[in-house]
């Protein structure tokens, strides 16, 4: 038993009172003549026995009445846990990622959950609540019942490290307060561990599932061909479960319905459907399907634009007919000159260069490169096996501070690729160790930069650093055979990609990524991003104006999926794409009732429920009030009956 106010128990020291006046109450008896003395002196011990006993029972009765009326006003009660009394601070952690659309049994969980905190948390009780995007500080239901109702769902989730790190920051560190992380979400089994103990926090998990788990969403959309006048665009759904009744999928551009397919999930759980879309025009389009338990992931926006060419430019020392071959319309505009004709002044038009074999790289060509990879552009250097080294260590240690060491004569082949590498991350489907490797007869050592190709003995044969790359040796049929191999096309088409990222179909929200816009930017123009659909939302994003392109630089914004077109002043120059993660499309989850902790339910109202029981007290001072009352009444039927 506990009190409100103990201070106030002082006061049965007044219980002295009583007891002193009744050891100190002092009666006078007047003697009385009486002819039977014997029998008055008989009745005199009776009753001073009888007054005895009265006078014991009048003191404890008063005394407890007394104490009763002390023990009233000190407000006794009982608590059903020892934190019940103590000072809480509490933090709500409230999912509200695309995976909360999920219906449970009275609707949306996010929505349920949201109606289960206006219902359930006292309207000026002080909380703080964390979201996937945002953070309330001390604020109540009271002040946030707009907010709650009209909360918006989010692109991505926080683990429950990153909720525990932001609910930590947000405790404060009075160690005399209880501190409760309420953590509401659906937990999906994405691979992160739950249920991590964190001292001094004492973590409730309330896990909502929906009643039907069977998601159909679009996950990814590509080209799987390209035919003369048209291309194969392919849509990969999946589903939670096996399922007889097809999918409609409907293909848009802009508002314009294209073309409709089926997918079908009674034998897998993956399909794929094609559509043939020719590519005389641009298409803004829009891949829809009908699924009515996730919407985020029933539309996928993606762009084909006007291709854009990139400007190749060989200058050449030795015969370059392979470069040819491999940098074709319409996807490159490719040119060729030698060394003697080369317009210096056209170089920037360019976005790749490749310097193919030219003996020597003189002070003009070394300015004008060291010129060009600074506005952006991507050069090739491939030196002349049978040059000087000292003719290409002065160019050669300003352009990406490479060195030349010695020719090296011995016949080679090149073994080693850095798969790591943007130039080969995806152009292998494994990481193969035996493949037809080229040989090099003649070749230099070269020190600086990153390896990407390398001969068996560890030396690098392709290297990069600063926009540049460098081949050791020349590859003419005479010194090599890497023009028969099959890594001369991937080699150099992607590295002639590095020079001009254009924007790919489609690009994710919420995470960084990097494209070109081949525009000249003049002084003070900038470019920006407009919702094809909302024009007021509109963001500037980072970007950087290299020569005759834009680097554009996006993360957090944009933040909402959808057709953007990328505006300089009122003018379109093209549009680009964002859609939504799908890594909450799969409904898969985490199972917490393991007994791993006793903090788990599974609705918000039951855990306030156990709050509630928990931090529940039980007043005893009305008890006490009637005791009080019982003594006195006692100590008034004793005085008036008891002879």
């Amino acid at each position: 038993m506990q009190f409100r106010h103990p201070e106030l128990l002082y006061a049965l020291f007044l219980l002295l009172i009583p007891i002193l006046v009744h050891l100190f109450q002092l009666r006078k008896f007047k003697t009385e003549a009486f002819t039977n003395v014997a029998f008055l002196q008989k009745l005199n011990i009776q009753t001073r026995k009888s007054n005895s006993i009265k006078k014991w029972l009048v003191l404890l009765s008063r005394m407890a009445a007394i104490a009763a009326i002390v023990l009233a006003f000190a407000q006794p009660f009982i608590t059903q846990s020892d934190s019940a009394t103590r000072e809480k601070e509490t933090i709500i952690y409230l999912d509200n990622s695309f995976s909360m659309q999920a219906k449970g049994s009275s609707g949306q969980l996010l929505r349920t959950a949201t109606q289960d905190i206006i219902t359930n948390i006292p309207e000026d009780q002080t909380f703080t609540l964390i979201t996937n995007t945002d953070t309330y500080r001390n604020t109540t239901v009271k002040n946030m019942r707009n907010e709650l109702l009209q909360l918006p769902y989010a692109a991505s989730q926080l683990s429950e490290t990153a909720i525990t790190l932001r609910a930590q920051k947000e405790f404060s560190r009075d160690q005399s307060k209880d501190k409760r992380l309420i953590m509401i979400s659906d937990f999906q089994d994405n691979g992160e561990a739950y249920q991590l103990q964190t001292d001094g926090v004492e973590k409730h998990y309330v896990q909502l599932q929906p009643v039907i788990k069977n998601n159909v969403s679009i996950d990814s959309v590509f080209i799987s061909q390209r035919k003369s006048g048209s291309i194969a665009l392919t849509v990969a759904l999946s589903a939670g479960e096996k399922k007889d009744i097809n999918t409609a999928v409907s293909l848009y551009n802009g508002d314009q319905l294209l073309a409709k397919g089926t997918a079908s999930f009674d034998s897998e759980l993956t399909t794929t459907v094609v559509f043939d879309i020719d590519t005389k025009e641009e298409i803004a389009g829009r891949i829809v399907i009908e699924d009515p338990l996730l919407a985020f992931d029933n539309t996928m926006f993606f762009n084909i634009n006007k291709s854009q060419p990139i400007k190749v430019l060989a200058i050449n020392g030795a015969n370059s007919d392979y470069l040819s071959r491999i940098f074709t319309a319409p996807e490159f505009e490719y040119k060729s000159t030698n060394i003697k004709n080369l317009d210096y002044s056209s170089i920037p038009d360019f976005n790749y260069i490749v310097i193919n074999q030219v003996s020597e790289i003189g002070v003009s060509l070394s300015g004008a490169l060291n010129a060009f990879a600074k506005a952006g552009g991507i050069t090739t250097i491939i030196l002349d096996s049978n040059a000087d080294a000292t003719s290409y260590n002065n160019a050669l240690s300003s352009l990406g501070n490479f060195d030349i060491s010695k020719s090296e004569t011995t016949k080679r082949l090149v073994t080693t690729i850095n798969y790591d590498h943007p130039v080969y991350k995806d152009v292998f489907d494994a990481r193969i160790k035996n493949f037809q490797y080229p040989s090099v007869s003649k070749s230099f050592a070269i020190q600086g930069g990153d390896a990407l190709l390398r001969f068996e003995d560890g030396s690098p044969f392709l290297s990069y650093s600063s926009n540049f790359f460098v081949i050791s040796g020349g590859i003419d049929v005479a010194n090599s055979n890497l023009q028969s191999s099959p890594l001369i096309v991937p080699t150099f088409y992607n590295m002639s990609r590095q020079s001009l990222q254009l924007p790919r179909l489609y690009m994710p929200v919420g995470k960084n990524t990097t494209y070109d816009i081949p525009v000249a930017l003049q002084e003070d123009d900038i470019l920006s991003l407009e919702d094809m659909l909302d024009r007021s939302n509109t963001l500037i994003p980072l970007q950087q104006s290299k020569g005759n392109k834009v680097q554009i630089t996006t993360s957090d914004s944009p933040s909402k999926a959808g057709i953007y077109n990328i505006k300089l002043s009122d003018n379109t120059v093209q549009q680009v794409s964002y859609n939504y993660s799908r890594s909450e499309s799969t409904l898969r989850y985490a199972a917490l009732n393991t007994g791993a902790t006793d903090h788990y339910n599974t609705s918000v109202e039951d855990l306030f429920d156990e709050f509630k029981t928990a931090d529940s007290v039980q007043s005893l001072w009305k008890w006490f009030v009637i005791f009080a009352l019982l003594f006195l009444v006692l100590e008034i039927l004793i005085l008036k009956f008891y002879k």
